[in-house]
């Protein structure tokens, strides 16, 4: 197992306190900020540490205060709802004494029914584009110096984007942005893991889709950047370390708000899940 999964899979690792309670950490990485999604997967584990045979399909959130990465994140879960159905569960991340984040999370018995689904774009497979090799020999110098650092450290989570272009100012003809997703590393065989793995991955490159449409990324120094809300729909089994085609783009941005999509296919073309977030997409002021 790589380092950077053992450490994913010790950040997901929350530890209990009380009942509903939880504590966890955050990698020191030297960031200003926690990474969003680390909270996002941290809050499903918090949620789902509560419930016995029964899987995710949904959850909302906002985030509240930027999360401060030195020290723990307490985790309080509110068993809102235990139906025959559906389940419902709040969460509060705590820090400081204040909620950072707030998410409630729904759980359903899977049921037989009707069935459909968006079909996946037609991409190159993940096999015929540049490897992490050829990346860093060939096209992470031509990309920006914030990229570059990006890319270069060890992840838990691959990211293989169709085309890189964007990162270039090159706008796509379709306005979308699309990238293979999967873990470094094999996973434990429990579906809460693969889920919050998925919810953990879901916040990256996102926010930086609602500049997709200009020409412009996040990485840029003209721009800062955070996730104000983020929901995630589970529809089908999947798993996270092996490859899944992350599509997304982008229906508005406006007032400093970028609003931002995401498909997320198996690789056999199955509808896995859904992601949207609004995020704040600030132009930074000129110093006077």
């Amino acid at each position: 197992m790589s380092d950077a999964i053992s450490a994913l899979l010790n950040v997901l690792d929350l530890e209990p306190l009380e009942v509903n309670l939880f504590r966890g950490r955050s990698p020191q990485t030297g960031w200003p900020r926690v990474f969003g999604g680390q909270v996002i997967g941290q809050a499903l584990v918090a949620a789902s540490r509560t419930v016995e045979g029964i899987a995710a399909h949904s959850m909302h959130a906002y985030f509240v205060l930027p999360g401060d990465p030195k020290v723990p994140i307490v985790y309080e879960v509110e068993r809102t709802r235990d139906g025959r159905s559906f389940t419902t569960r709040s969460v509060k991340a705590i820090q400081h004494g204040r909620p950072i984040f707030i998410m409630i999370v729904s759980f359903h018995n899977d049921e037989d029914g009707l069935d459909n689904q968006m079909p996946m774009p037609d991409v190159p497979a993940p096999e015929t584009l540049p490897g992490e090799d050829a990346v860093l020999r060939d096209i992470l110098p031509t990309l920006p110096e914030q990229v570059q650092r990006y890319y270069k450290r060890e992840r838990p989570i691959e990211l293989r984007p169709v085309d890189y272009g964007h990162y270039l100012g090159r706008k796509p003809a379709d306005g979308r942005f699309n990238v293979w997703i999967r873990t470094t590393a094999p996973l434990p065989d429990d579906i809460a893991i693969h889920q919050c793995a998925l919810a953990y991955a879901s916040d990256m490159t996102l926010l930086d889709t609602a500049l997709v449409p200009l020409g412009r990324t996040l990485f840029e120094k003209d721009f800062m950047g955070a996730s104000l809300d983020h929901a995630l729909w589970l529809h089908r089994p999947f798993r996270a370390d092996e490859w899944l085609l992350y599509s997304q783009d982008s229906p508005n941005l406006h007032g400093s708000r970028g609003l931002s999509r995401g498909l997320i296919f198996r690789r056999d073309g199955t509808l896995v899940a859904t992601v949207a977030q609004e995020g704040l997409v600030r132009l930074r002021r000129s110093e006077p």
